[in-house]
């Protein structure tokens, strides 16, 4: 049985499942407010019918979508593809509590590495990953087709 989360030493505020087709519009309406380039509807859709590599989740809060987060597992690695937290409820610890419990599923799914990218001007993000183990081993220059920002390239070897 998993070990629930714990969030300033009490039970985590948030409950995890997989995401669904209906969570959709909430998901999409965080997605839009977080990136500047969101994903669309389309490709979630896609993610979740037909991507057998994805594993998405939301983050509920009383039973609203405050957050999401995806990852592909390809054997014993596991790539984050999205997280992102409504911005009503940023600076509350629910982006280290949805990384963390990627890191458990991951786990729970044969993972020993953990990889994702992030723009250097995300500065809160990389902060984010690097607290959780996370370290910069390589960059993709152009990545982010709507800045040709380059993107950090940053791994967690070891999946506790």
């Amino acid at each position: 049985m998993a070990q629930p989360l714990e969030f300033n030493g009490e039970p985590s505020p948030l409950e995890f499942r997989p995401m669904t087709v209906a969570d959709l519009s909430q998901v999409l309406a965080i997605e839009r407010a977080s990136y500047p380039t969101p994903w669309s509807e389309r490709a979630f859709r896609s993610e979740l019918m037909h991507n057998s590599y994805g594993h998405y989740v939301v983050a509920l809060l009383e039973g609203q979508v405050v957050g999401y987060s995806g990852m592909w597992i390809v054997l014993d690695e596991a790539h984050i593809t999205n997280i992102a937290v409504h911005p009503d409820y940023r600076g509350k610890g629910f982006g280290h509590l949805i990384l963390a419990e990627m890191e458990r599923r991951a786990r729970e799914r044969g993972c020993t590495r953990m990889t994702l990218e992030v723009r250097p001007s995300n500065h809160v993000a990389r902060q984010l990953y690097q607290r959780h183990g996370f370290v910069a081993r390589g960059l993709r220059k152009g990545y982010y087709s709507d800045t040709q920002e380059d993107a950090i390239i940053m791994w967690k070897d070891s999946l506790p």
